[in-house]
């Protein structure tokens, strides 16, 4: 596994470690009866358990529900994350032979919603921080097309998008996914992008261009990946004169 993929599995590390041993510093809710290094381990498990439950939820939004507002999905995962986490809270106190009241409940679980809400809004906000217009991958693209592509998609480098129907399957260098889009406004929402259309179905990122093959009196590119692109004659002379080959 190269440095370049281990990285966000370390910022997620330093983050777990870096709000585990803030909140244990707080000691918030009486959790300074725990002791050092009882409260660190006992925030930083929180933390770690929060996560762990926010990268699930978050796999099965982008699987399922990947249209939903940014908005909606980001209330949507405070509220499941606090889930688990109120419960390990709770078995704990129970454990020590403290538990809560039930009354007391939905009250520790507006504490632990608070805390979630927080962790995923610092995390929403980085996200499109990394997004922003001037990097490179399908975040150089508009939103209209950024928005629609899974999480784990958002930020790799776009090599090529086909039309399928009435859904448009984008290929990148991460992976690819199937959307509710038409290539026409796909196309426009990349026009800052170095790229072109290669078939009526097709468009292609210009650095993703491996070679050319020919056969049949037609051109197709062989892409990043091994995707192929056909090249139709009504585009294949804009691409000749372009230089594309």
């Amino acid at each position: 596994m190269t440095l370049k993929r281990l990285r966000p599995l370390l910022v997620n590390i330093a983050a777990i470690l870096a709000l585990g041993t803030f909140l244990s510093i707080l000691g918030p809710y009486n959790s300074h009866n725990f002791g050092v290094p009882g409260v660190w381990f006992y925030w930083t498990g929180l933390m770690a358990l929060g996560w762990g439950s926010g990268s699930l939820f978050t796999w099965l939004f982008d699987r399922y529900l990947p249209d939903w507002p940014r908005a909606a999905t980001g209330l949507a995962l405070s509220v499941l994350i606090s889930l688990p986490v109120l419960l390990a809270v709770t078995s704990i106190q129970a454990l020590i032979g403290t538990p809560f009241q039930l009354a007391n409940t939905p009250i520790v679980f507006f504490f632990v919603w608070v805390i979630s809400a927080g962790v995923v809004t610092i995390s929403i906000l980085t996200d499109r921080r990394r997004l922003a217009p001037d990097e490179p991958g399908p975040s150089a693209a508009s939103r209209t097309l950024t928005d629609k592509l899974p999480h784990r998609l958002r930020q790799a480098r776009l090599i090529a998008m086909a039309a399928e129907d009435h859904y448009l399957r984008v290929h990148t260098d991460k992976g690819e996914a199937l959307i509710l889009m038409r290539l026409s406004d796909a196309i426009a929402a990349a026009d800052r992008l170095d790229g072109a259309r290669t078939h009526r179905s097709w468009w292609v990122a210009r650095d993703a261009v491996e070679r050319v093959e020919r056969g049949d009196g037609r051109a197709r590119l062989i892409l990043s990946g091994a995707i192929e692109a056909p090249v139709s004659r009504t585009y294949a002379p804009k691409l000749r004169e372009a230089g594309w080959y």
